[in-house]
């Protein structure tokens, strides 16, 4: 791996990629995530990209030319880099200034500083809510509860702002211990709270006991460290006990992550081939996973990018029966590259298959079992058949 290179976006599958660096995410959402502190499920436009036809892949080289060039005419380079990204068609390309990015890299290894609440619009289109709030952050000290309607931070009324917008105010500088203003609506009451910044760490993999004995693991993203969560949760179930996978509304992130939670469930073997830029490469489970467990993985069309990689490894391989809707169809891979003012572009590089060579970009996975309303239950009914319940 050469001098600099950030492993924590690196895949190193048994020797197959050496030197690259690859993430497979929504960075709209995980650019919203490292503002609130949660990576939340796509919804509104996003959503109606499902069935959109596979993006081609962008000229860095002309991209750096066209920032340096910028630069040499005393313009912005990350601004002439944002017009070349939007002219290339590359609807998954970002670019970030050296702070956006950095928040961005918190976002991924699982920690932010931020008030520790997840902010949508208000299903009435009457605004912004607050949809989740962090255990323990600065927004539940203070009071605040999912539900609430926000009307105003530091003094800004955020009723006609954009959700990212709305997120961008309440992480200000993103300094810890800096503080912002926030007025919030509950019901008739009205009343406005300070609170203060803090680096506040996520839980991206949840896991609880069901009632009939099985095991229900619910992974939110695919953050640093998430991947071992997986494994550990799997490798602690009762013996005999089965396992409801979780990934609806999974917004994706690292796919070195996502390889490490298919590893619990599958002894070696491909989990994904992709290209970058023309070259075929791999990703491998590791082996010693556990073959013999019932497993139910519950997916939607919020489950994108490296939750549909893991998805699509399960159930061509025959490992998990699959229910739920047809995921979001995110199968891109992106390599950030580094301009001359220092900005960075999340640029798409390539696309992924599944084992059995099916293409997700564009079309998403369609569950073994359509199961539109009452999914949970209709996979635990199927779990159960598959022995995985009392």
């Amino acid at each position: 791996m050469p001098a600099g290179t950030d492993h924590r976006f690196c895949i190193r599958p048994r020797g197959v990629l050496r030197g690259a660096v690859l993430t497979l995410v929504f960075t709209g959402v995980l650019a919203t995530a490292a503002a609130t502190g949660s990576l939340p499920r796509q919804g509104g436009a996003g959503a109606e990209s499902s069935d959109a036809a596979r993006t081609d892949t962008v000229d860095r080289a002309a991209l750096n030319r066209a920032a340096a060039a910028a630069m040499a005419d005393g313009k912005s380079g990350k601004q002439a880099a944002e017009e070349f990204v939007s002219r290339s068609g590359d609807r998954w390309g970002a670019v970030y200034d050296k702070k956006e990015y950095a928040d961005f890299e918190q976002a991924l290894d699982g920690a932010y500083t931020g008030v520790g609440l997840s902010a949508g619009r208000a299903a009435d289109g009457g605004g912004v809510k607050v949809t989740r709030v962090q255990a323990g952050g600065p927004a539940e000290r203070a009071g605040l509860r999912a539900g609430d309607r926000l009307v105003s931070v530091d003094g800004r009324p955020v009723g006609a702002l954009s959700v990212s917008e709305v997120v961008s105010l309440l992480r200000g500088d993103g300094v810890s211990g800096s503080t912002v203003a926030v007025r919030v609506e509950r019901g008739r009451a009205a009343w406005t709270k300070t609170l203060r910044r803090a680096r506040v760490a996520t839980d991206p993999v949840t896991v609880r006991r069901l009632d009939d004995g099985a095991v229900l693991i619910k992974v939110a993203a695919f953050t640093k460290g998430a991947g071992s969560r997986v494994r550990d949760a799997v490798r602690d179930a009762p013996a005999g006990a089965g396992v409801l996978l979780d990934l609806r509304g999974n917004a994706g992130g690292l796919v070195a992550e996502a390889a490490v939670a298919a590893s619990a469930f599958l002894d070696g073997g491909l989990v994904a081939t992709y290209d970058v830029e023309g070259e075929q490469r791999a990703v491998y489970a590791d082996g010693g996973g556990d073959t013999g467990r019932p497993l139910v993985a519950l997916i939607d069309g919020g489950t994108m990018s490296a939750a549909e990689l893991l998805t699509g490894a399960l159930q061509d391989r025959g490992r998990a029966v699959t229910v739920g809707s047809r995921t979001f169809g995110k199968g891109s891979v992106q390599m950030p590259s580094t301009l001359p003012d220092g900005s960075v572009a999340e640029l798409t590089v390539g696309h992924y298959r599944t084992p059995a060579g099916h293409a997700v970009d564009g079309r998403g996975i369609t569950p073994d079992l359509t199961a539109a309303e009452r999914a949970e239950e209709r996979a635990r009914t199927v779990l159960s058949g598959l022995g995985g319940g009392s």
